[in-house]
């Protein structure tokens, strides 16, 4: 494995529990029944834990959306074709995507990346990290070598580390790529020793009868690289997508600077999945804002011991989930910085 992406890993460490125990502490004594702010006492506690501090840092947010092309796309197993992958990555730099309007509501920037897409983009504002133009398709051989995901993870590295730099201390992740909900399955079958059947959803919206299909693909295309598929670095090579990969990086990257990371929908939590094989602390600086229709999302979830936020039955991706998650994670924050305490505001504790 690269040094780069070892020495990253290196820098990660276990969540600060002491930290989570003070703010418990500073959240007791505010003025209201203990706990009664449920899930946002439980996430300024976390938010503390990762960053290692209490109370928890006003949040500096960003997402970063990285667009890919997929070969797995030729196989049918979309309902969309893949230009719509670069003509997306240019909806978002122009603004007029749902991502752009979700961000700017949360008040965080948004950050586009070029991974892959098989048209190269002309649009201005976006950053190419292009690896090549879409992986390869994986039902008839590896998806990328390592060299190349090697490369788009120490991307997806760099990105995250130049935005945390500059005051970054909260990233959520999305993406874009016609044909990813079939890597996201294919890696989550192969991980979790899952049929495919069991993690595989419609994504943009095949019917059955397309479906059936995609789950038999994502079948074979496992039992093609199970020899393969030796670490977790072989089996992102084999199944994975560039923007996937590049995500991976992203993970990895934030975890070893104690920011957390707030999932979007199944493929970023494929991502983090790949992440938490390849170094299992990432695990600890993960926030789950909601839980998509994809099959394969609760399952990651299950693996990973993480609850989400919400449900409100999104399938869009793009980081749509985390940017609607991100006014929950400043609420609980706030909380701790504004609330009086029962002492200051003259209020009889029980």
């Amino acid at each position: 494995m690269s040094n780069k992406i070892t020495q990253v890993m290196s820098h990660v460490r276990p969540i600060n529990e002491s930290a989570a125990a003070e703010t418990l502490e500073l959240l007791n004594h505010k003025s209201k029944p203990p706990g009664s702010l449920g899930h946002l006492e439980r996430l300024a506690c976390r938010l503390a834990a990762i960053s290692g501090s209490s109370p928890p840092p006003r949040l500096a947010k960003t997402i970063i959306v990285m667009g890919a092309d997929h070969g797995i796309a030729d196989e049918g197993v979309s309902a969309y074709p893949s230009a719509v992958t670069g003509q997306m990555v240019a909806n978002f730099v122009a603004g007029g995507a749902a991502i752009n309007v979700l961000a700017r509501q949360a008040n965080a920037t948004l950050f586009v990346v070029d991974m892959g897409a098989r048209q190269e983009s002309v649009a201005s504002g976006v950053l190419d990290r292009r690896v090549a133009a879409g992986t390869q398709n994986f039902l008839h051989g590896p998806a990328m070598t390592v060299a190349q995901a090697e490369q788009a993870i120490i991307s997806g590295i760099n990105v995250a580390q130049a935005l945390i730099d500059d005051g970054v201390n909260l990233v959520g992740l999305g993406e874009m790529g016609i044909g990813n909900t079939t890597s996201a399955a294919a890696l989550c079958s192969a991980i979790l020793k899952l049929p495919a059947v069991q993690v595989t959803g419609r994504g943009t919206g095949i019917d059955d009868a397309k479906l059936s299909h995609k789950i038999s693909v994502i079948d074979q295309a496992v039992a093609l690289h199970s020899q393969a598929m030796t670490t977790p670095l072989q089996t992102l090579a084999c199944l994975g997508g560039f923007e996937i990969a590049g995500l991976v990086g992203v993970c990895l990257a934030a975890a070893a600077s104690r920011v957390p990371i707030l999932l979007d929908g199944f493929i970023t939590s494929a991502a983090a999945l790949v992440a938490v094989q390849m170094c299992p602390l990432v695990r600890e600086h993960l926030v789950a804002s909601h839980i998509s229709v994809e099959l394969g999302h609760k399952a990651i979830f299950k693996e990973l011991q993480l609850e989400p936020l919400f449900d409100l039955n999104l399938r869009l991706g793009e980081g749509s989930g985390a940017a609607l998650a991100m006014p929950f994670l400043d609420a609980s924050v706030a909380i701790v910085h504004e609330m009086a305490t029962f002492a200051s505001a003259g209020v009889s504790e029980s």
